[in-house]
């Protein structure tokens, strides 16, 4: 599935792949960094605050965007953080492991 970004009046498109609650649950936990793949974990009707954690994980970036998929708030989070909460609601949650797939997505989002 493909999903646009909205980052300082642009669009930066990301292949993801959407979640059933199985993967809402393993999201990147025990996935080797260069073969792991950008997910769409939460996509709610609603918004809302919650924390994730990044338990056996290799780093990625969290993306939380709003329901018009404008980025709200992104953070590289490395392994075995307990808690990590964004600052403001969300509608939709993407993880986008740091490896080699997606390097210039990275880059586009300032990040390395």
């Amino acid at each position: 599935m493909l999903i646009g970004l909205k980052y300082k009046n642009r669009k930066i498109n990301v292949d993801v792949k959407r979640c059933n609650l199985f993967w809402m649950v393993k999201g990147l936990m025990f996935t080797r960094r260069e073969k792991a793949r950008a997910l769409l974990l939460f996509d709610f009707k609603k918004p809302r605050r919650m924390k994730i954690h990044s338990f056996f994980c290799s780093k990625f970036l969290a993306v939380w965007l709003d329901e018009e998929n404008n980025i709200i708030e992104k953070r590289i989070v490395y392994s075995f953080n307990p808690f990590i909460l964004p600052k403001k609601k969300f509608s939709r949650l993407v993880e986008i492991p740091c490896n080699s797939r997606y390097e210039d997505i990275l880059k586009s989002l300032d990040e390395h």
